[in-house]
């Protein structure tokens, strides 16, 4: 998916598998696996395949389209800016029976996904009250908001808000992993088109998950020198600066595909 993001998507052409496979190659992923992948995401309906001759090319679906840009302006846009926050909260109370596991992760995934943590069961929690919006659509999309129910506020007198923060996100983790991709991306100096591509697939791979496991809380509720701001600053500038090499390297290897 990061290579279908980082490459197919902005040109809107259909790819052939004999490409995608090299491409994955660098990687480590043998070709049958590689093939798999492939009938799987069209299985998921992300992608369509075409016949030309003895040959076999991939497009992306609309809705596959839809998924990719989605995760590209979240993915690119995360560690940019920090907002100025109010001090609200936005609190939102759901619980799931145990006996509904595979409901419970589900809620839980798409929750996390959105910037929420659980300070306590039943109880979700983000900084940024602009994200009612999302929660009440996973809360409907899941069936669950009937027994929903959402507050925004400020934290009270009583307990601790750090204590809370601790509690619903395992921060010095976050921070670990933030410390490991400096210490992979940081000194990284690739110098052919190969190295380019396989260094920026690599870099928007490993990038991609940060906006699933970091809150974006603000600066104030965040340990002293924050690791994630220097991960961000590093990210961005490393997309930038690799970015056309690798663009150049993939159109080198379209290129037959490109002439027909």
């Amino acid at each position: 998916m990061t290579v279908l993001g980082e490459f197919v998507l902005p040109r809107g052409r259909a790819v052939w598998t004999s490409t995608l496979v090299e491409v994955l190659g660098t990687f480590g992923v043998e070709e049958k696996s590689a093939r798999q992948a492939l009938a799987r995401t069209a299985a998921e309906g992300w992608l369509v395949s075409e016949r030309v001759g003895r040959r076999v090319r991939w497009s992306l679906t609309p809705p596959g389209r839809r998924l990719l840009t989605e995760g590209a302006e979240r993915i690119y846009g995360f560690g940019r800016d920090a907002e100025n926050w109010d001090g609200r909260w936005l609190m939102l109370l759901v619980s799931v029976p145990e006996t509904k596991r595979d409901l419970r992760h589900t809620l839980r995934t798409r929750l996390t996904w959105a910037g929420f943590g659980s300070p306590t069961p039943g109880v979700w929690i983000s900084a940024d009250t602009g994200r009612q919006d999302e929660a009440d659509e996973i809360v409907r999309t899941l069936g669950l908001d009937r027994e929903a129910m959402s507050f925004v506020a400020s934290y009270g007198r009583i307990g601790d808000e750090d204590a809370m923060v601790a509690q619903a996100w395992d921060l010095t983790a976050l921070d670990e992993r933030y410390g490991g991709f400096i210490d992979e991306f940081g000194a990284l100096e690739p110098v052919s088109g190969g190295e380019v591509l396989h260094a920026q697939t690599r870099l928007v791979h490993e990038w991609r998950r940060f906006p699933f496991l970091d809150p974006r809380l603000p600066v104030r509720l965040l340990p002293p020198n924050w690791s994630g701001v220097k991960a961000a600053e590093l990210f961005h500038r490393k997309h930038v600066e690799w970015r056309p090499a690798a663009q150049r390297h993939w159109e080198f290897l379209t290129g037959e595909e490109e002439a027909a």
